[in-house]
């Protein structure tokens, strides 16, 4: 299964209450237990400037796209084992959709 275009305000209620207690979107928002993500489309797992990764997530190298942010978000501690991410996912391939088209324009 792949991404596809979702609806991003559906999107940013999905942020607001599975994310929003871990992660920050904007640019110069401080990190929370989780990086923020500003930035995060284009850049290399583990590389959020001023957070403390761990060697999994470092290690893994993947770039984060719409497909890899899609397939990361189903089920973080498969996709990446050792993350401290301590989210179960979104099973539901409509809801990473919309999460990551709203994530894709909140963090640019």
């Amino acid at each position: 299964m792949s991404f596809s275009k979702g609806d991003a305000q559906k999107g940013a209620g999905i942020f607001k209450t599975r994310c929003a207690q871990c992660h920050t979107l904007g640019s110069g928002e401080p990190h929370k237990v989780g990086p923020n993500l500003h930035g995060v489309f284009g850049r290399k797992s583990g590389q959020a400037e001023g957070f403390s990764y761990t060697a999994a997530n470092i290690n893994k190298g993947v770039e984060w796209g719409t497909q890899t942010m899609f397939e990361y978000l189903e089920n973080p501690k498969k996709y990446i084992p050792g993350t401290k991410m301590a989210f179960a996912g979104l099973k539901k391939a409509k809801d990473r959709n919309d999460l990551i088209t709203y994530m894709e324009e909140a963090t640019k």
